[in-house]
């Protein structure tokens, strides 16, 4: 017996795939760690790119790799949370590691083109924007 599969569903399957599971590398890789670091006793060790401080840097990167990842993943407000998440992926490609190979430089060109790529495509079919949109 033959399937016929709806090639929008099967698209927005795999977008929703797609955005669960490079926002959770960030959240789970990137971003509860450093939330976890924030609440250690302690000094902060964090670079300051821009200029605003290290404790305000570090905030900063924490929402957006913690919160703005968490909305991605279940798909409320994809577009509007990654922006941050690509403005934090260009500050670290272009000041904090312009002068580094570009081996070191992969994982955050590979965020910058997911999140960017999310920013277009939005949310898709499977989120809770569209649930809220209805």
């Amino acid at each position: 017996m033959k399937k016929n599969y709806n090639l929008m569903d099967v698209n927005s399957i795999y977008l929703t795939l797609f955005r669960i599971v490079v926002a959770g590398l960030m959240l789970f890789g990137h971003g509860l760690p450093k939330l976890f670091k924030y609440f250690e006793k302690g000094e902060i060790q964090f670079a300051d790119p821009i200029g605003i401080g290290v404790t305000f840097s570090f905030i900063l990167v924490i929402f957006a790799e913690v919160i703005c990842s968490l909305f991605i993943m279940v798909g409320f407000k994809s577009r509007l949370a990654t922006i941050p998440l690509i403005i934090t992926m260009l500050v670290v490609i272009f000041i904090v590691k312009l002068n580094d190979p570009l081996s070191d430089k992969e994982t955050p060109i590979l965020y910058l083109t997911s999140f960017a790529l999310i920013y277009f495509l939005g949310s898709g079919m499977y989120s809770v924007d569209n649930i809220l949109n209805k």
